[in-house]
């Protein structure tokens, strides 16, 4: 057990209810997941150009991602 206490005005905010369930954080996930098997499979048989694909479907799932949550389909900003 430990003897560490926290403060109150230490303590951080309350999550908020979707707990990052949102269409912006599926969608980033789930294309950062596809770009890390393309650039895997890539690295994994010296292909260059596939594993150049995969960087690419990693920055357009990031795109995506920022674009959604700009939208209002992400966690609200504070």
């Amino acid at each position: 057990m430990s003897s560490i206490e926290i403060a109150p005005e230490n303590l951080p905010e309350e999550a908020h209810p979707n707990h990052g369930k949102t269409t912006a954080g599926w969608v980033t996930n789930i294309g950062l997941i596809v770009a890390a098997l393309v650039a895997a499979v890539g690295i994994a048989f010296p292909i260059w150009p596939v594993v150049w694909v995969g960087v690419g479907l990693a920055v357009v799932a990031l795109a995506a991602g920022a674009a959604l949550r700009a939208l209002g389909h992400g966690q609200p900003l504070q």
